[in-house]
């Protein structure tokens, strides 16, 4: 039984798959632009208290808090 079927069953010419290949990469490349617009107005938390509790476990597992 030998049959002519490529790898892929796709009958698209070059063209066609250039601009689905070109569709993809757009709709991949608007949720990261968004994500890193949404990163950028992120604004540094402020006012964050480290209790002498957690200080000390902390240090007791080799942590580093920021602000010590």
């Amino acid at each position: 039984m030998s049959s002519q079927r490529l790898a892929y069953d796709d009958l698209s010419t070059p063209a066609e798959m250039a601009a689905d290949g070109l569709a993809v990469q757009a709709s991949l490349t608007r949720p990261l632009a968004v994500a890193a617009r949404d990163l950028a107005r992120e604004q540094p938390k402020r006012g964050i208290e480290v209790s002498e509790a957690a200080a000390r476990l902390a240090g007791a597992m080799n942590l580093q808090l920021d602000g010590d």
